[in-house]
């Protein structure tokens, strides 16, 4: 299950992506918000990050003006890998080598198209694990704990 949410400035592009997961016949909830008054990022990426962290949803899908500021605000909840994706490459190693967890996306800097692109390849990219991609992914969820043991 998907949880999606935005900012005012990403709410069309949510609102765009929610019909694609739908044609795609991928389980999402829209988690807000429900129109598109001004409204923080910040709340937005916090709520989907905690719902992901929480293990109630499997990945997340949030969108903010350029990506930047809700995905801050995603990646300081425990255990969250949000990348901001703007081309096809980045969201297909963000899964593979980092197995990230969250998407964000910039509604200001892309097209719905591309938009669209880069949610089916993150979410149909698999994460490698193994050797040297896990390692390195333990070693961030190491920091994150506090645990600098490789240093």
């Amino acid at each position: 299950m998907i949880a999606l949410a935005s900012d005012h400035a990403g709410f069309d592009l949510k609102n765009e992506i929610g019909r694609y997961l739908e044609e795609l016949k991928l389980p999402f909830k829209d988690l807000g918000p429900a129109t598109n008054g001004r409204t923080d990022y910040a709340k937005w990426g916090y709520l989907a990050a905690k719902a992901v962290s929480s293990g109630e949803y499997d990945k997340g899908i949030i969108i903010c003006g350029t990506g930047v500021g809700i995905s801050l605000s995603a990646n300081k909840v425990k255990g969250i890998r949000c990348v901001v994706c703007t081309d096809c490459y980045t969201a297909m190693l963000s899964r593979q080598h980092n197995n990230t967890n969250m998407l964000a996306l910039g509604a200001r800097v892309l097209g719905v198209d591309l938009a669209k692109l880069l949610v089916k390849i993150w979410l149909e990219t698999e994460f490698e694990g193994g050797g040297r991609h896990e390692q390195r992914v333990n070693m961030i969820m190491k920091i994150e704990a506090g645990n600098i043991d490789f240093l």
